[in-house]
């Protein structure tokens, strides 16, 4: 059954995605500033502005990418390959998405909105073509999550934490390695054209890259729960009890990548998984716990 406009645009703007968007309310956490008001309003006005810009830059992308998405067993569905969502629509939706996203971003402040602007070049250059340069195309996208966590020190004026940057760029880089490798498995019976970059890449490879960034992604989050320096800014020293959930929570994506061929869309794959799920949100929980109780 045909989708009617509403239901294409919702569906072309991934509000799904928009959990990435979470890590725009880290620095509100670990600056311990839930008990602030004004700072918690702003925090979650800044992660709209994310989402809205998010979602802008996903029409962008179905808009660019509409021939190419006709040949995917699953993105051929999308409503912009489908015709459900007609190209004119869905140019309008993505402008206006963008503009509500930036004009709402100055009311934050100067700083915030140019991260915001930032956030959006960066997708810009990606899509021209840097999405075509092997290793720094996957950069380019942990780039996004680390924009997130920076624009939201700024909306609520807290440093960024070197910690933050550290442990954000990595996990993120995790995720991009990983989503390589499942989209390089998942077309090997697809015409090249689909995803030109892929083909610089080979599962051997990823896997290589995604030994690196898991075993630096768990010792930078283990030397920063075990850091002196972070315990007494903190205020507690017993930020260590987290390691197991990050630890499991990895492992488990692992497992599930290479036992049973999932982990292409990482949003997708921590909200369906139970027992990722409940790593992620026991690890959240825990947090709050330490830093709040």
């Amino acid at each position: 059954m045909a989708r009617g406009f509403v239901s294409a645009a919702l569906v072309s703007m991934r509000p799904m995605q928009w959990v990435k968007n979470v890590f725009v309310l880290a620095p509100l956490v670990f600056a311990q500033r839930l008990d602030d008001g004004d700072a918690v309003l702003r925090a979650l006005a800044a992660f709209a502005c994310f989402c809205l810009l998010s979602s802008a830059v996903y029409l962008a992308n179905d808009l660019a990418d509409r021939e190419r998405d006709k040949l995917h067993l699953q993105k051929r569905n999308r409503p912009i390959a489908t015709g459900e969502l007609a190209v004119g629509a869905a140019a309008a939706l993505a402008v206006v998405l963008a503009v509500s996203s930036l004009t709402g971003a100055l009311f934050l402040g100067i700083g915030f909105a140019g991260i915001l602007t930032a956030y959006l070049v960066a997708n810009i250059v990606y899509s021209l073509g840097l999405k075509h340069v092997v290793i720094l195309d996957v950069m380019l996208v942990a780039s996004g999550f680390l924009l997130r966590a920076w624009g939201g020190a700024e909306a609520v004026s807290v440093g960024m934490s070197n910690w933050l940057i550290l442990c954000t760029g990595l996990i993120a880089l995790f995720l991009g390695f990983v989503k390589r490798r499942q989209e390089l498995d998942g077309l090997a019976d697809l015409p090249p054209a689909q995803r030109p970059i892929l083909a610089e890449y080979s599962v051997g490879f990823l896997d290589q890259m995604i030994g690196v960034v898991t075993a630096s992604t768990v010792l930078s989050y283990a030397f920063y729960v075990f850091s002196p320096e972070v315990a007494e800014k903190l205020g507690t020293p017993y930020m260590g009890l987290t390691l197991p959930f990050v630890l499991y929570g990895i492992f488990r994506y692992l497992y599930l990548v290479h036992r049973r061929g999932e982990g292409e869309s990482p949003t997708v794959l921590v909200l369906r998984d139970g027992p990722l799920r409940t790593a992620v949100l026991m690890w959240g929980v825990v947090v709050l716990i330490l830093l709040f109780a």
